[in-house]
């Protein structure tokens, strides 16, 4: 079937068959099947990250957690997914541009309910990831910090030269329970673009990119920082804006995460990639003109995800799933099925 009559499915589980039906339960109200979820995913760290990212959307004003916590006041799942709704309850009204009082307020609720989920769970990096998306909030970064007593160093120290301070401790908490996860290291570049600048955030991403071993999703993370640049720079399409993504270091970066995340993924794994690194994979390879986009729109098959293609193709007042579809046709036409 031809890319432009293939069917899009954009659904916030993707290919997660499990997670939808607990998103679905979630719509009515109900929260067994998203206990039984969690449970599964109970020491998958990356899984349960990516899952509980998820749930925390499908849940809400945070209704079924409520009861959930009810029944269970001292269920480490239900204290975890509090903490995840009410943090994203907090960065979206900073999103929405909120006075500081109440940012602060949202900001500190949502700190106590991710320290009582470290409290009950201190080996879950989850909570801690929570707080490292606080870190964008108008609030003392130290007050976030549940530990931020014991530190024996000056708190939030960059640990190189180049590197901004910052929410350095909230991620080596995460990085000491979960090295590597995938989330709290992009919470970190988006505390950068946010709070610092989009100069930083690039240079970070590069940073966390040449210290990711092989096979990590790490590799990925320039391409979201040089998208925020573009859109940035070139967000009405010109002055430019085709000459950003042929420079040599965007192909630079998209080359590498080609070849160090994507095809060091062996074939039987790739199915648990992330779906959203694999958009933005696949986007930039066409953009920059290197090879290996058919490869990854092969494995997105129909699981679009809007960013980074509505992002782009919004701006220039296109459609973007037709955009998704022209690009992989003239990628799979270009390429001619080319695989490793």
């Amino acid at each position: 079937m031809a890319a432009s009559d293939m069917a899009l499915i954009v659904d916030l589980a993707g290919r997660d068959d499990e997670l939808r039906r607990a998103l679905e339960d979630l719509r009515m109200n109900r929260h067994a099947a998203m206990r039984s979820v969690l449970m599964k995913s109970l020491r998958d760290w990356p899984l349960r990250t990516a899952r509980s990212q998820v749930l925390a959307v499908g849940a809400g004003d945070g209704a079924a957690i409520v009861a959930w916590l009810e029944e269970d006041p001292r269920n480490a799942d239900a204290l975890m997914m509090w903490a995840r709704v009410l943090t994203r309850q907090a960065v979206r009204a900073f999103r929405q541009g909120k006075d500081e009082a109440l940012l602060r307020r949202a900001a500190r609720v949502a700190r106590d309910a991710c320290w009582a989920a470290i409290r009950d769970s201190p080996e879950d990096p989850v909570p801690g990831v929570c707080l490292l998306d606080l870190a964008k909030l108008p609030i003392d970064l130290r007050h976030l910090d549940p530990f931020v007593s014991q530190r024996p160093y000056q708190w939030g120290q960059a640990p190189e030269m180049g590197l901004f301070d910052g929410p350095w401790p909230l991620l080596y908490e995460v990085d000491r329970r979960d090295p590597g996860n995938r989330e709290a290291y992009h919470r970190m570049r988006e505390f950068a673009e946010t709070c610092l600048s989009g100069g930083l955030a690039v240079d970070f991403s590069r940073w966390t990119s040449g210290r990711a071993p092989y096979g990590s999703a790490l590799h990925v993370m320039p391409l979201y920082a040089f998208l925020a640049e573009y859109l940035r720079r070139h967000g009405d399409g010109r002055d430019g804006a085709i000459a950003f993504w042929t420079t040599a270091q965007v192909k630079h970066y998209a080359r590498k995460a080609c070849d160090d995340w994507f095809y060091a993924t062996p074939d039987s794994a790739r199915s648990q990639l992330s779906l959203l690194d694999l958009n933005h994979l696949a986007f930039v390879l066409v953009a920059c003109g290197e090879v290996g986009a058919d490869g990854v729109f092969g494995e997105i098959g129909p699981y679009a995800t809007s960013a980074p293609w509505a992002q782009v193709s919004g701006s220039l007042g296109r459609d973007w799933q037709s955009e998704f579809r022209r690009m992989r046709d003239s990628s799979l036409r270009r390429q001619g099925g080319h695989r490793r």
